[in-house]
């Protein structure tokens, strides 16, 4: 689960990380009055779900008051990946010595949970990454201990990140409070991109992202209230609601399969027989037509899709009854799209004569689906 930056920083002062303090608006003119009260220059932020604000136009400094409104009516006609803003956090400008990167996640490729660092702040991580690997620091951190870093553990990793021992022991006490929050919230990513040493040697998270684990939302009431349902992608929230896991990619193939596992091999052998998947689209593993229904008004509201592909190998799944729901989504909607169906398993029979004689495709095998699916879209 996402939360925008100004609620990431509200959490960092409740553990004792230092940012800076900032006010959050929603028009032009409570930007100007906040701008007034702070003090000149500011920073104007956009509150988005979404990487790459500044580059967007979603984080731009102001020097003059006049400027400020003007900066924010601006901001908020964006639309920032997808996403309007909607709120604009008005921050002070910060006489920046250095900057560096500091991260703690889930590294999912070893099961680890590590500090990610860098020198180099201010930029994009991937990019750093890629262009100076040397550059990036690791410390992994058993999590029994997470909770319990103290600074002497975190100091070696922090002296790598900044010059100075204030700064360094700074720095430290950053990472114990992370380790904290981390477990205490149960986070999957607290990151501070950049970290700055201010003029003035005070070390400051100027910029604040936080995600937390979904599946421990049940015991974080607290993190729940901080969604904001209207900052989130509407086709995933539609799925979520049916209990479909869906996420639109940039292809023109739409996918539905039942199953994670099955879902990314359909889109693996659509991409092997030269097309590429609209979507990632799970509808579980249960025979419930509703999902069908809500499946396929999600892919056809793609205007890129050009032919859908439904993979179906029936287990707990029975496939006459997911042959039902298609039918009654071409009953009660219009899906002007070439459809093929391949059905495996649980009353496959029963659901390929449910189909046959309509004008969809039945597939024997995912090869045939595949090629199928991918001809049919190239043609139209």
């Amino acid at each position: 689960m996402k939360i925008h930056e100004y609620q990431a920083k509200q959490l960092f002062r409740e553990y004792g990380i230092p940012t800076t303090r900032d006010i959050l608006v929603t028009t032009p003119y409570e930007a100007e009055c906040v701008a007034e009260l702070m003090g000149l220059p500011v920073v104007l932020k956009a509150q988005v779900h979404s990487g790459g604000r500044g580059k967007a136009g979603g984080v731009k400094m102001a020097c003059r008051l006049d400027q400020v409104a003007a900066v924010a009516e601006e901001m908020l006609r964006l639309t920032i990946k997808g996403y309007p803003v909607r709120k604009i956090l008005v921050c002070p400008a910060v006489r920046i010595e250095s900057e560096s990167y500091l991260s703690l996640l889930i590294d999912r490729s070893t099961s680890k949970i590590v500090f990610v660092g860098c020198p180099q702040g201010g930029m994009e991580i991937e990019e750093t990454a890629q262009t100076c690997p040397t550059s990036i620091l690791r410390y992994e951190v058993p999590a029994a201990i997470l909770g319990h870093l103290t600074t002497d553990e975190c100091m070696p990793f922090a002296e790598q990140l900044v010059d100075g021992t204030s700064q360094a022991e700074a720095v430290a006490r950053i990472m114990v409070a992370m380790g904290r929050m981390f477990v205490a919230r149960d986070c999957s990513l607290i990151e501070i991109n950049p970290l700055v040493v201010e003029e003035r040697g005070v070390v400051t998270a100027l910029d604040a992202k936080v995600l937390f684990d979904d599946n421990a939302l049940f015991r974080h009431p607290e993190n729940a209230e901080m969604r904001d349902l209207s900052s989130e992608d509407q086709d995933e929230l539609t799925a979520k609601e049916n209990n479909v896991t869906f996420i639109r990619l940039s292809g023109d193939i739409g996918c539905m399969v039942n199953g994670a596992g099955l879902a990314m091999g359909t889109m693996d052998i659509v991409k092997h027989f030269g097309g590429s998947p609209a979507n990632f689209l799970d509808a579980g593993g249960s025979s419930d037509p509703n999902k069908v229904l809500a499946g396929l008004r999600l892919i056809t509201k793609d205007p890129s899709v050009r032919c859908i592909f439904i993979n179906i190998f029936g287990g707990i799944t029975r496939c006459d009854d997911i042959a039902k729901g298609i039918l009654a989504a071409k009953e009660q909607f219009d899906i002007p799209l070439p459809i093929v169906v391949r059905l495996a398993g649980t009353n496959c029979r029963e659901g390929q004569a449910l189909i046959a004689g309509t004008d969809m495709i039945v597939a024997n095998t995912l090869e045939e689906g595949a090629q199928c699916a991918v001809r049919l879209g190239n043609a139209l």
